[in-house]
């Protein structure tokens, strides 16, 4: 890896860092409300490469034409995508601390507010694959660059709709379209595999006639490397099966489904404070 690759790594490492410790701050200061800080510690390494490297975007226009869109279809990882966006400059370190307040712009799921960031509302699953191809078209209707981003839950790849969205991508030859399954292994109720199960991902998808590949969800220089190569089908939409580590980074989070939804402690954000480090997770 070359020095500036390696620079890159550890930037967007960094960044990653940072996301999570905002997360663990905006829970604790949610007080009884709590939030969703399991599934968003799972999703930060993805975020911090997409907007610290991928996604095309004018820092001074949100709401440029050829911007690349970013669609959290699992919205219950909103934290992932708050502490994103206020890590490029679109929300406001006030906005942060007010969050799930009465009339707040950023509430435990996500409602779209483009000049945020916020492309879509999100929270009942299964509608974000849907959303991004009707983007998607739009972009190669239109004639435009950009490309779609959905990030979506292995849990929420049970819902119906996810599977005909699946089988419409490719059938529109959606090449500006890539799905990301951020594949911890649980949902809301336990394990994914025990409630229903899928089989492998990768297959799935590529039976569909997508492109699939998986990826540690955690390396940074592995997921550049998959959002940047070149692509092996031509005309396919993309799907990356990130496997990752629901609650990573704080060990009594780690694959403890307690964190699906909780309320921090002062005693507990301190201790996952202390475990937090710009070092590999």
């Amino acid at each position: 890896m070359s020095l500036q690759a390696t620079d890159t790594v550890e930037k967007l490492r960094s960044m990653a860092c940072r996301m999570r410790k905002t997360a663990l701050a905006m829970t604790l200061k949610a007080g009884p409300f709590g939030g969703h800080i399991g599934p968003a510690l799972s999703l930060m390494d993805i975020c911090a490469v997409l907007y610290g490297r991928i996604l095309h975007r004018n820092s001074s226009n949100p709401l440029w034409e050829n911007r690349d869109r970013f669609l959290l279809s699992k919205g219950h990882g909103s934290l992932g995508l708050y502490t994103a966006l206020a890590e490029v400059g679109l929300i406001s370190q006030e906005e942060i601390n007010a969050f799930e307040t009465p009339d707040a712009l950023l509430s435990g799921q996500p409602v779209m507010c483009v000049e945020k960031g916020i492309e879509i509302s999100s929270g009942s699953l299964g509608l974000g694959l849907s959303l991004g191809i009707g983007i998607a078209l739009a972009g190669k209707k239109k004639q435009r660059s950009y490309n779609t981003y959905v990030l979506m839950g292995d849990g929420e790849c049970n819902e119906g709709t996810v599977w005909e969205a699946v089988m419409a991508a490719p059938h529109f030859k959606l090449d500006n379209l890539i799905a990301i399954v951020d594949a911890n292994g649980l949902q809301s109720d336990g394990s994914c595999t025990n409630i229903m199960d899928m089989g492998s991902h990768e297959a799935k998808w590529a039976s569909f006639g997508w492109e699939a590949v998986c990826v540690d969800g955690h390396d940074i220089a592995a997921l550049l490397e998959v959002f940047t190569s070149p692509r092996k089908l031509p005309n396919a939409p993309l799907a990356i099966i990130a496997h990752t580590v629901k609650g990573k980074g704080v060990s009594f989070m780690e694959n403890n489904n307690e964190w699906h939804h909780g309320v921090l402690t002062q005693a507990q954000y301190d201790a996952a404070l202390q475990e937090l480090t710009v070092q590999p997770l």
